[in-house]
């Protein structure tokens, strides 16, 4: 093996904003041959990027270099929900029946599951579709939703029990939210989702290196994932894709961070609808406390109230290849985004290193 390329490379002005990264966060990933963090506060940005592509025949990292975001990924289907919703396409508390294909059956308990639910994982829905893991047994190491269709979820949904009444608890669910994902793209016809989330989302905020597809841009580089230093597959997950499909680099994510911590603007190359200006907003107004914490929760987002006052939303995704944190606080005007070609280690530490630097970052005036 190739060791990666030595030392961080920084780009943008980093001569504000670098000293408040540890260099544990660089260090928490030992697995992983690419690094990369972007950092925003108050105007500036910055990156800070650490090895090659992969450990074998890797190039050097930028901060356009794409990752596997894997559940990172509902945070943009949060987003295109919020706009559909703000051109009226759909409404906040539409059954999610009305707008999957006719004939779709969606179980009933008490009462209907609406998008809402799904964007809140408050659906009653479990965590997979019943028949994932017994289909993928043999892929759990490597790629296990590859060969799980959006025929076989559709399939599997008419045979799900759920585990409580929709609204009554929240129980986190990649098959509720991918579920959301094809009700969004029936509501707009039937568009797949990648074509969907480019048409609304990405190209309207210039997010031109993220993508819900495989392969990067001409001329774009992505790594290679690794489990304990060995590479991976690239993830496949064609049933549920608004769920984990999404790759994306630390330059785009932090542009996305930036305009959902407001104001941010500036950050935009693209050119925001007046819907998708106005799901920005939505989708981080919060909508439910969780249980016996203080803590609450907006349209996929997870929000921690501080002592100090600003609120930090937050959420993380992994594959079997890579790890991912983004983060923001609207008070602050602050984002940090973290990406690593590794897979979520025992404690996800990158994860928690990405946090706590991010709370740093915040308490620091």
């Amino acid at each position: 093996m190739t060791a990666p390329a030595p030392g961080p490379a920084a780009h943008g002005r980093p001569e504000a904003l670098l000293r408040h990264l540890p260099e544990a966060l660089l260090s928490a990933a030992p697995d992983a041959s690419a690094v990369a963090v972007g950092l925003y506060r108050r105007g500036q940005r910055a990156f800070l990027v650490r090895g090659s592509t992969a450990f074998e025949g890797g190039v050097p990292v930028e901060p356009s270099t794409r990752f596997e975001i894997g559940s990172l990924t509902k945070t943009f289907t949060a987003l295109l929900f919020a706009e559909h919703a703000a051109r009226g396409e759909v409404g906040h508390h539409d059954p999610a029946v009305r707008h999957l294909p006719p004939g779709t059956r969606v179980p009933v308990r008490g009462t209907p599951i609406t998008l809402t639910h799904l964007a809140t994982h408050t659906s009653g829905l479990p965590r997979l579709p019943p028949g994932l893991l017994r289909s993928a047994a043999r892929r759990l190491p490597t790629n296990p939703y590859a060969g799980f269709t959006r025929a076989d979820v559709l399939r599997a949904l008419a045979h799900t029990r759920l585990r409580s009444r929709p609204g009554a608890r929240v129980r986190y669910s990649n098959f509720g939210v991918g579920l959301l994902g094809h009700a969004l793209c029936g509501a707009a016809g039937g568009l797949p989702y990648e074509d969907l989330l480019a048409a609304r989302v990405l190209r309207p905020l210039g997010l031109y290196d993220t993508s819900a597809t495989a392969d990067p841009p001409p001329g774009g580089t992505q790594v290679t994932g690794h489990w304990h230093r060995r590479p991976r597959p690239p993830f496949s997950i064609p049933g549920l894709p608004g769920a984990g499909a999404v790759r994306s680099s630390a330059r785009d994510l932090l542009t996305l961070a930036e305009a959902l911590a407001g104001p941010g603007e500036a950050a935009v190359t693209g050119v925001p609808s007046a819907p998708l200006r106005t799901a920005l907003e939505d989708v981080t107004r919060p909508r439910l406390v969780l249980p016996r914490t203080t803590s609450r929760l907006a349209l996929v987002w997870n929000i921690r109230p501080r002592p100090d006052g600003p609120d930090l939303y937050h959420h993380s995704g992994g594959t079997r290849g890579c790890t991912a944190f983004a983060g923001f606080s609207p008070q602050h005007d602050t984002a940090l985004i973290a990406l690593a070609n590794c897979a979520p280690g025992f404690g996800a530490a990158f994860v928690q290193e990405a946090y706590d630097a991010l709370s740093a970052l915040l308490r620091d005036p």
